[in-house]
């Protein structure tokens, strides 16, 4: 327990860093036990395990990858069977990680656990099953991972509710309310009698993953309400499925506002300059955090970030036409290209360019003109090496793990056509 506390406090003290969605250091591969009741298994996603007077209940459930550690440590810690599992949404690295306990209640004879969940998670698996091909594609993308294989088969929730659930087992009372947010199909539960709120992925220990670019639609004015309403509730410990627990009544409080200010300034932000006509353009390269909150060692945009998100507000209400006419009904790519690089005098040339737009600092430019070159001339090997070091170098300059994901596949995808 002292070793998950100590942790969690050099997070909240700034101490920490994240990588992505994981804490660097944490302590993983055990189950930590907070109270006598309650304890948390750390690893990329959290396991969040509640003794009742009549077993266990999951929040959350983790990777395919991580079931057997987590189950490991989950049943070193207690040997209750897992009566429910709840999924606070559909992505896979939370709805993974039963199979060691279905087949531990096969063994014995008993009900395996009872899966509870949003309605929307079974349409979520369904889009996943028909887009599997292309979700293979975009998450070796973000993560780094080659051959990644997309799963098509899902435990499906066995009881599932479309506002508010009350769940009352072994002497607790767990209430799972529904949110937009990350997702459509997200819950947050609240155990009152332990002063619990488990909050998914609504809170992540870092800036919001609303504006992922690969990704789904995001719901940021939902998700800034649902964070307020969980602020509410008082509760003394909070339960993220990524990141340590976040321990006393007003840190959490704290850490649920502060999140909630910080997607509603983008959204004002944003909001006013699209009711005043302005362009995506323009907004994504105006609107920016409140200078108060990007100190927050829970608000670092690491994963996900503000830009990204201020384009998710603008497609959730403006649609995907961006201002542009030019961007409407726009000339193919490479088409364009090749005119631009005619016109610059060769690939080369805007290639030479993109390198000295490096060399001044602005690698937003750099990778615009090397971006250029390499679709006007696309089996140069000398434009490959050039694309592949301008985005290299645009990898080490960015932050966020989404950036960084798609800057270093392009990177890679070049210094493969020089191989």
């Amino acid at each position: 327990m002292d070793t998950l506390r100590d942790f969690a406090e050099q997070m909240w003290q700034g101490r920490g860093v994240m990588r992505g969605l994981m804490p660097e250091g944490a302590p993983t591969a055990r189950a930590f036990a907070l109270t006598g009741q309650i304890a948390v298994v750390p690893d990329f996603a959290n396991i969040t395990a509640f003794a009742t007077d009549d077993g266990l209940v999951l929040v959350d459930t983790g990777l395919e990858l991580t079931a057997q550690s987590m189950y490991d440590a989950i049943r070193a810690w207690s040997d209750q069977p897992v009566r429910y599992a709840v999924f606070t949404h559909g992505h896979v690295d939370h709805v993974f990680g039963l199979g060691p306990f279905d087949a531990e209640a096969e063994a014995a004879g008993r009900p395996k656990p009872v899966v509870v969940a949003h309605e929307a998670v079974a349409d979520r698996f369904d889009r996943y099953a028909t887009t599997a091909g292309y979700n293979a594609v975009i998450n070796s993308r973000q993560f780094g991972v080659d051959d990644l294989a997309w799963p098509t088969t899902y435990r499906r929730p066995d009881r599932v509710y479309r506002d508010h659930f009350v769940l009352e087992h072994g002497g607790l009372t767990f209430e799972l309310h529904h949110a937009l947010g990350e997702t459509d199909d997200h819950t947050w539960v609240h155990v009152p009698e332990l002063g619990a709120l488990c909050p998914g992925d609504l809170f992540v220990w870092v800036s919001p993953n609303a504006g992922n670019p690969q990704k789904v639609q995001r719901y940021p004015a939902e998700w800034a309400q649902a964070l307020r309403t969980m602020a509410e509730v008082g509760a003394e410990l909070l339960l993220p499925s990524h990141g340590p627990p976040i321990f006393g009544a007003d840190r959490v409080r704290e850490a649920l506002t502060c999140t909630a200010e910080y997607l509603e300034a983008l959204i004002e932000q944003t909001l006013g300059l699209m009711n005043a006509g302005r362009r995506l353009d323009e907004i994504i390269h105006t609107v920016r955090p409140p200078d108060h909150l990007t100190s927050k060692p829970y608000l670092q945009p690491v994963y996900d970030e503000p830009e990204f998100i201020v384009r998710t507000i603008w497609r959730r209400y403006g649609g995907w036409y961006d201002g542009n006419p030019a961007h409407l009904k726009p000339a193919p790519e490479e088409q364009l290209a090749k005119v631009i690089a005619q016109l610059a005098g060769g690939a080369e040339r805007l290639a030479t360019g993109a390198h000295a737009a490096a060399d001044d600092g602005d690698l937003r430019l750099a990778t615009d003109l090397v971006e250029l070159a390499w679709q006007a001339a696309p089996d140069d090997v000398a434009i490959h090496k050039s694309r592949a070091e301008i985005y290299e170098a645009r990898t080490e300059g960015e932050r966020s793990l989404m950036a960084q994901g798609i800057y270093r596949w392009a990177a890679r995808e070049s210094r493969r056509a020089t191989e």
